[in-house]
């Protein structure tokens, strides 16, 4: 079974929500009204609407830190995962949890970044040197 994974949220403006999205992290626009827009956010959908976007905690445990709950994010390729912390990075973006390598030399070793969108919807992008090991134990 082939699927796409759709997420539909609250974001305060659509011209900022663009600009950070496309811009920053350099998803396709889709369809769009005055009130809501689609993107292409790494292969899945993910539609912006306006309104006022969800309440967040930090009470998930990554490590030593506490990181916003809940989020949503993307798995990339290694490579893939430092050009987007990279572009982060050179916008000044301001990290939850910087860009960092986790449980090295183990199983399911990753690389781990957390922020937030504009709005404060939080954001995780994890990267892997291979998809293999998403889910290795």
């Amino acid at each position: 079974m082939k699927s796409l994974f759709h997420l539909a949220f609250h974001v305060r403006d659509l011209d900022q929500a663009r600009r950070f999205y496309g811009k920053v992290l350099g998803c396709a626009e889709g369809r769009s009204t005055d009130t809501w827009v689609d993107f292409d956010f790494f292969g899945h959908q993910i539609s912006l609407h306006l309104g006022e976007p969800f309440a967040t905690t930090r009470t998930g445990r990554v490590g030593d830190a506490m990181v916003p709950m809940p989020h949503f994010g993307i798995v990339l390729e290694y490579p893939d995962w430092r050009a987007m912390a990279d572009r982060l990075e050179a916008t000044d973006t301001d990290f939850v949890l910087k860009p960092q390598v986790r449980f090295e030399g183990q199983p399911g070793e990753q690389w781990t970044m957390f922020f937030c969108d504009p709005f404060g919807n939080p954001i995780e992008a994890k990267g892997f040197r291979s998809f293999d090991a998403v889910y290795d134990k």
